[in-house]
């Protein structure tokens, strides 16, 4: 009996494993599944997925490999493994599997080169503590719409290092204008990425949409970066105004009348 397709992807933070996963699903021609273990409910990379590609399923959960019974034969599984999961464990039981590692290539012996079917050549990093993995940090930001000015002040500041060394950050959050951004930066990478997510504009009080953030780094002060980003919210009275003037805001008749 024919199997489902299982492609298991793995590499450091940052090297570009969700990258590499979302190049593939641009074209997607048959049932496509998305799983990354370990990574619960405040997950960036579950919503940023589900967000862009609404016809792959998201498996959420650690489920073991249970739910692979109901998937059919013809459908391609893509299973991201973070950096903290144990290469070796059981992801798919007994069934084969492509093993593929995003892997930066200064990198040249790794635990993620004995494991790997076939290397894909990722970031170029040069991480500052080669010999500790960075801790992780995840936060829910549903329902919070920050002021920009604010918000590029406080990832400018978290990615300078005001808050302990970041190799990675994350995060979708929600703009006054009822646009929600995916915001990407690695540590040795130049910039931080901005990249719009397509959805509707959420012009009727606070989103009720996931967003959230997540931190890879070392010695990261995070009650702080919590307290911090709360401060950069918007309060209701201000986020209902804005939220009116867009509403009320007619390109066209704009555009006429200049």
């Amino acid at each position: 009996m024919r199997s489902p397709s299982l492609i298991a992807v793995a590499g450091p933070p940052g090297t570009g494993k969700t990258t590499w996963i979302t190049e593939q699903l641009q074209n997607i021609a048959c049932p496509t599944f998305y799983f990354s273990p370990g990574l619960g409910p405040i997950s960036v990379d579950l919503a940023r997925i589900n967000y862009t590609f609404p016809a792959v399923q998201i498996i959420t959960g650690d489920r073991g490999n249970s739910w692979l019974t109901n998937v059919p034969p013809e459908a391609v599984v893509y299973c991201e493994l973070g950096f903290h999961l144990d290469l070796n464990s059981a992801q798919f039981g007994p069934l084969p599997y492509r093993r593929v590692g995003v892997l930066p290539p200064s990198l040249k012996d790794s635990e993620w080169h004995g494991w790997a079917d076939e290397i894909i050549t990722g970031n170029d990093l040069s991480p500052t503590n080669p010999e500790s993995l960075p801790n992780l940090w995840r936060s829910p930001l549903t329902g919070i719409v920050f002021d920009p000015p604010s918000l590029e002040m406080i990832l400018t500041e978290l990615t300078g290092g005001a808050y302990g060394e970041l190799q990675r950050l994350k995060g979708i959050f929600e703009m006054p204008d009822g646009r929600a951004f995916y915001i990407d930066f690695v540590q040795g990478l130049t910039g931080i990425e901005y990249t719009e997510l397509p959805l509707e504009p959420w012009l009727e009080g606070r989103p009720q949409r996931f967003s959230g953030i997540e931190l890879a780094g070392w010695n990261l002060n995070q009650k702080l970066i919590a307290d911090t980003l709360l401060e950069g919210c918007l309060a209701d009275e201000i986020l209902t105004h804005y939220q009116q003037q867009y509403k009320n805001f007619n390109p066209l008749e704009e555009a006429i009348s200049g």
